[in-house]
């Protein structure tokens, strides 16, 4: 069985769940999920210049009504199960967890606890952060030492 660490800021879509589960052909696969909720990962101003550069005005005003705190937290234990069933329903494994801080420092350890033959980090594009290889993936190349493959998702949750 093929053991991936898949790090995610929002709910698998249907797209998102079929590119993942494919990736490997037909060798079984144990998803372990790690999820941060996107209003907890980059500030606003970022994430507005993230959704400007990618032509989508309308989602760069409303920048500022991005869950954070509690709200956060909650919508992303729902994001959380929701990939977690889907990524089941293909009759891989996963389970899964949120991570609040320091995100590389709980995918090392995950990948250390479960491991792990790969790292799959799938996010919307963070054109800022990945200009300055600031992004998880590239950071994450530096610090897990198993491969890490960097996906987009450009499906909406």
């Amino acid at each position: 069985m093929f053991t991936s660490v898949l790090m995610i800021e929002k709910a698998l879509t249907s797209a998102d769940v079929e590119f993942v589960t494919t990736l490997h052909g037909d060798e079984p696969v144990s998803f372990h999920v790690l999820l941060q909720p996107r209003g907890e990962q980059a500030d606003r101003l970022l994430r507005a210049i993230d959704d400007v550069a990618l032509g989508e005005l309308d989602e760069a005003a409303r920048e500022g009504e991005t869950p954070e705190g509690e709200e956060a937290q909650d919508m992303g234990e729902q994001a959380l199960e929701v990939s977690l069933r889907a990524l089941r329903a293909t009759g891989d494994t996963a389970d899964g967890r949120l991570i609040a801080d320091h995100p590389l420092d709980a995918l090392k350890t995950m990948v250390e606890e479960v491991g792990a033959d790969e790292v799959i980090v799938l996010t919307d594009p963070h054109y800022v952060e990945e200009f300055f290889h600031r992004d998880w993936a590239s950071r994450a190349r530096h610090k897990v030492g198993v491969p890490v493959l960097k996906l987009f998702s450009y499906s909406k949750a």
